[in-house]
């Protein structure tokens, strides 16, 4: 394959991974041994972070009209460049970790959603939380007062059961019991036997009513 197809092949390479992440950060590793460079590849690897190493002139072309043209000036020296998909100040915050036992290792620059920034812009982007820190601190502030309102709760309930005697277990086992118990007492079966219906019984007056409606049978005379 020819030189310029090679080198054609290289700069679509990078300009898909700038027009694809969330943030391109440029370093200086030119100082770096093998060993430290061996580390600082393998912690961006595992945290999905793409770091590889590109001619200057290859970056340029690849950022030509996109939101990070702004890097060309920054373009000097061997650079490594570190592109975050997913998160978009991890790879400045991983980096930014490893400085205190590589100091060879240098910011650059940087493009993060768009915005520019310098050396120490970076290191003020490394320095902010994650996205996952921030929903952890977020969800903690929120459980907070619900478990403060819980507490409330659980000292009321307990207030409440010193006050009655027993402990709202102990009266909701007990209620059951003590409603068979009146069930059974003489003067609930008495008003349960008042409850049947009465016999019907014929009043004597009425009785009497009705014998002195019936007319007196008459004598019928005798044929004679």
């Amino acid at each position: 394959m020819p030189n310029f197809e090679k080198k054609q092949e290289v700069i679509q390479e990078i300009r898909e991974k700038v027009t694809q992440s969330a943030s391109m950060v440029l370093v200086d590793a030119r100082g770096l041994t093998v060993l430290e460079d061996t580390k600082l590849r393998k912690v961006l690897r595992e945290a999905g972070v793409d770091y590889k190493v590109y001619k200057n002139t290859m970056i340029n072309f690849a950022i030509k009209d996109t939101d990070s043209e702004g890097l060309a000036p920054y373009l000097e020296g061997p650079t490594a460049v570190a592109f975050s998909y997913d998160e978009a100040t991890k790879a400045a915050s991983l980096i930014n970790k490893q400085l205190k036992d590589m100091p060879n290792l240098e910011f650059k620059a940087g493009v993060v959603e768009g915005v520019l920034y310098d050396a120490e812009g970076m290191i003020a982007i490394a320095d902010i939380p994650s996205r996952e820190v921030l929903l952890s601190r977020l969800l903690g502030s929120l459980k907070s007062p619900v478990s403060s309102f819980a507490r409330v709760l659980n000292a009321l309930a307990e207030e409440m059961d010193k006050n009655s005697g027993g402990t709202t277990e102990t009266v909701a086992a007990e209620a059951p019991a003590e409603a068979v118990e009146v069930a059974e007492t003489p003067e609930a079966t008495e008003a349960a036997g008042t409850a049947e219906a009465p016999e019907t019984v014929e009043a004597p007056e009425a009785a009497e009513e009705a014998e002195s409606a019936a007319p007196e049978a008459t004598e019928t005379p005798e044929a004679e």
